[in-house]
């Protein structure tokens, strides 16, 4: 049986072939065939013979005879053919991508030149090795100096709308109203001879009751789990029995450290766990009063069953029982001193992290929150005392960056994240305050990098509102890296802590920095230059109002 090659090269079977427009079945003769004719045709035999595939010498490639030939091929061919196309179109898409990101596309990337496009769509601490990184040196890539002019317009459409204004405090009655249950449990007066604020509160379980059992923290997290378990062997040993009744003590913290992430509170706690005087929640970071409370174990989960106020207080039970000890010794009962012991607790998003107001609080004024976590602490502990480690701005945002980011991170990404981060929220100060934008729960959530985390001033403007400026020590993760021993006695005597000798200072002091750098997020290297000279322009104006709020040039951050 023979074929035409110009036609049927992809062989068809009998019964198909016979509808080819230009073989017309078996006896199909390509000497008589007006298409075939000539010389240079060679014939395919199939019948019964192996096909010798290297005698096909020539194949003709003059497809302009007639479009009906296409109308031959199989449905295999076209698929193919449309697969192919497919293939190629995603690897151009990939390159454009890739390219444009790594500043190897012919044509510019939109974030380079002023068209940054939106989107429409939280351990939070750093070491103090890191603060070597910044001074490594970096390659210039020239393409992302063109952004500068770009977004410079942008940060000078920020600034023109900065307006630090005093914020009107909620009376404690309209607290009460939000926050009933929490209003009935905590006591409006502590224990007398207890530096620690701590209360006795009635327990009406008996010995088979687990204490624990509803407790959020201890069903939703592995790092509580262990010393539920522990507390849950010890409880009743730990109970005051007076008038056939049951008591536990309870204690709130003596201080806070509330911020900032990135900012070298975990090298700050982990000192601090080291002072005799000292103790701390269950776990560093329980984040109830910003996210727990509301139910919010990750943002990006939504909303669960809110952690009630016990759950909180169940993690400073370890401390109380010790704290306990001291109150039933003789030296408090019969000579009149006092516990000494106190707690702490460590949340880095204290400070800052009021996202979840818009979901409960309603009566909002122009977007901004009517209340703030520091107005219940306030209500519940108007004495209580607050750290805050801050570090320059720019280099936070990075270390911030490379600690979330979880692919294909690099300093040209930051820099792409931080144009579009710029101009959303140049987009919310055109239409907000200041003050609504920086706790605006959409904008800091649709924002690629927690630009508004280094906005220091804002924040602790409002803190001072509620507390007295005495109440909040404010340190420099630069200072504390360059003066270690300078810093933690700083904080003993803000903390009123007694002497230590020699050798618990040196235990404190010289051991090893804290939640150092990871080695690949360090083979990054430093941001670009460019990217530097943008937000050091962006957070400027908040870095000098910081440095007039402190009395401190040194929040400026010039040096770093």
């Amino acid at each position: 049986m023979r074929y035409c090659i110009n036609c049927c090269i992809h062989l068809l079977p009998n019964d198909l072939h016979r509808h080819c427009f230009r073989c017309r079945g078996p006896d199909h003769n390509n000497q008589k065939c007006p298409v075939c004719k000539g010389d240079n045709k060679i014939p395919l035999y199939t019948d019964n013979k192996q096909m010798k595939w290297l005698a096909v010498l020539e194949v003709r490639t003059d497809h302009c005879e007639s479009w009906n030939g296409f109308f031959c091929l199989r449905k295999g061919k076209l698929c193919s053919l449309m697969f192919g196309l497919i293939i190629m179109t995603l690897v151009m898409v990939s390159y454009m991508l890739t390219g444009a990101k790594h500043g190897l596309l012919l044509i510019p990337s939109p974030f380079h030149y002023g068209a940054f496009a939106s989107n429409p769509s939280f351990t939070d601490n750093e070491s103090l090795s890191d603060m070597k990184d910044h001074y490594q040196p970096s390659k210039m890539n020239i393409s992302y100096v063109k952004d500068y002019p770009s977004i410079k317009l942008i940060i000078d459409t920020i600034t023109s709308k900065i307006e630090f204004t005093t914020r009107q405090r909620p009376d404690l009655e309209e607290l009460r109203k939000q926050e009933p249950h929490m209003f009935s449990v905590i006591p409006n007066k502590f224990l007398p001879n207890s530096k620690n604020p701590c209360w006795y509160e009635e327990y009406r379980g008996n010995i088979t009751t687990d204490p624990y059992a509803t407790n959020s923290y201890a069903l939703y997290s592995k790092r509580f789990r262990i010393v539920f378990d522990y507390l849950r062997k010890v409880f009743w040993n730990h109970l005051y029995h007076f008038k056939d009744k049951h008591y536990r003590l309870r204690c709130l913290p003596y201080f806070y450290i509330i911020g900032q992430p990135k900012c070298g509170t975990t090298d700050l706690y982990d000192r601090l766990r080291l002072h005799p005087e000292i103790r701390f929640s269950a776990s560093k970071e329980p984040h109830w009063w910003t996210r727990k409370r509301f139910g919010i174990i990750r943002l990006r989960d939504g909303f669960h069953d809110r952690y009630p106020v016990e759950d909180y207080l169940d993690l400073f039970d370890l401390a109380a029982h010790q704290i306990q000890s001291v109150l039933q010794s003789e030296a408090v009962r019969e000579r009149g001193k006092m516990n000494n012991i106190i707690i702490g607790e460590a949340s880095a998003s204290t400070m800052w992290d009021n996202n979840a107001w818009i979901f409960f609080y309603d009566n909002s004024t122009e977007g901004e929150p009517p209340f703030l976590i520091q107005d219940f602490i306030h209500a519940f502990e108007p004495n209580a005392k607050f750290i805050i480690m801050l570090r320059d701005p720019v280099e936070r945002l990075y270390s911030d960056y490379l600690y979330f980011a979880s692919a294909n991170k690099s300093a040209e990404d930051f820099h792409e994240k931080v144009a579009e981060s710029l101009q959303l929220f140049e987009g919310c100060v055109l239409d907000y305050s200041l003050r609504a934008c920086v706790y605006n729960n959409t904008l800091n959530n649709a924002m690629p990098v927690r630009l508004q985390v280094g906005l220091y001033v804002v924040y602790l403007l409002d803190w001072l509102t509620v507390f007295n400026k005495d109440q909040i020590l404010v340190l420099r993760l630069e200072d504390h890296a360059s003066n270690l021993r300078y810093t933690m006695n700083k904080v003993f005597h803000f903390l009123d802590l007694g002497p230590l000798s020699e050798k618990q200072e040196a235990l404190i002091t010289k051991s090893p920095a804290s939640n150092t750098r990871r080695p690949e997020d360090r083979s990054l290297g430093p941001m670009l230059p460019t990217t530097k000279a943008i937000l050091r322009d962006f957070y400027r104006p908040f870095n000098t109002k910081l440095a007039q709020v402190l009395f401190d040039d040194a929040f400026l951050w010039k040096r770093t």
